[in-house]
């Protein structure tokens, strides 16, 4: 495989990694809480329902032009990759909790305990929420898979990344029979949030007509001066955290702690857009 399909499938499986992490805590919580069998049923409702939207979808990207294609899939890529490397960036400066789905696992098993519960059968509560956390995180995987394989004419390949990454963790879940708070799923953010950021940049460039030096080895620049200027934001904002929390601590004092996160915030989207601009321009 050429470098480009390498990173594709290695893009594919991180991304689909964490959001089958996401739906595995869901429906642990749920089945050990209260019904194994509704909480199951869910998950396949929703299998059944992303099928026919990838039916329905799969096509219809296909057939637009390579041009067209790349644009809205390199527009898409940057809004979901930036959201991703801007929750991954705050944090890893502290400036937002980190995910840990111990606690999310926890969160979803009170909330089950209390639900009312009804008569013998299908525990309704189950049903949905199993149905709607495997939807919606399922909905991310199948937009990723059909936007990076249907812009480089390999939804075989995604497709094959997306189902490694979701049956490795089923593995998993099933014999550590617990979620996986062990995965390293605040780093694996980060760098899909790279990723699909500089995939973006790339390919909205193309389509826009932008020629990139070197064709697809422009991505061995991209990516890395995405991630080396997302870690220095990081560093950036770790620094600038410190003698805020000093200031904030003293009596004196009168700056917001939320002014100041947003301001930080601010600063992250900013950063963002730089990289993403000066590559356009470097085209």
């Amino acid at each position: 495989m050429s470098g480009a399909e390498w990173g594709l499938a290695a893009s594919v499986f991180l991304a689909c990694s964490v959001e089958a992490v996401e739906a595995l805590t869901i429906v642990m919580a749920l089945g050990t809480t209260r019904s194994w069998s509704s909480a199951l049923s869910g998950v396949g409702a929703a299998a059944v329902a992303l099928a026919a939207i990838v039916a329905a979808l799969g096509p219809a990207l296909s057939a637009l032009p390579i041009g067209v294609l790349r644009v809205v899939v390199g527009g898409l890529l940057l809004i979901f990759g930036l959201q991703w490397l801007r929750k991954a960036i705050l944090r890893a400066a502290g400036l937002k909790a980190l995910k840990s789905e111990q606690e999310e696992f926890e969160e979803q098993r009170r909330a089950a305990e209390v639900a009312v519960r009804g008569g013998a059968g299908l525990d309704g509560y189950s049903f949905v929420l199993s149905f709607k956390g495997v939807l919606l995180e399922g909905l991310e995987v199948v937009f990723i898979v059909l936007t990076f394989g249907a812009n480089q004419h390999r939804v075989g390949l995604a497709a094959i990344a997306a189902g490694v990454a979701v049956l490795l963790v089923i593995l998993l879940g099933v014999a550590a029979r617990a979620p996986l708070a062990r995965v390293p799923e605040n780093s694996m953010k980060f760098a899909v949030g790279v990723m699909l950021t500089s995939f973006g940049m790339f390919w909205g460039g193309e389509g826009a007509g932008a020629s990139w030096p070197g064709s697809d080895a422009a991505l061995l620049v991209i990516v890395p001066a995405v991630l080396a200027l997302s870690v220095a934001t990081v560093a950036a904002l770790r620094r600038g955290a410190r003698p805020a929390q000093a200031t904030a601590s003293l009596p004196e004092a009168t700056a917001s702690p939320l002014a100041e996160q947003a301001a930080r915030e601010v600063a992250v989207d900013r950063n963002l857009l730089t990289v993403e601009q000066s590559a356009v321009d470097r085209a």
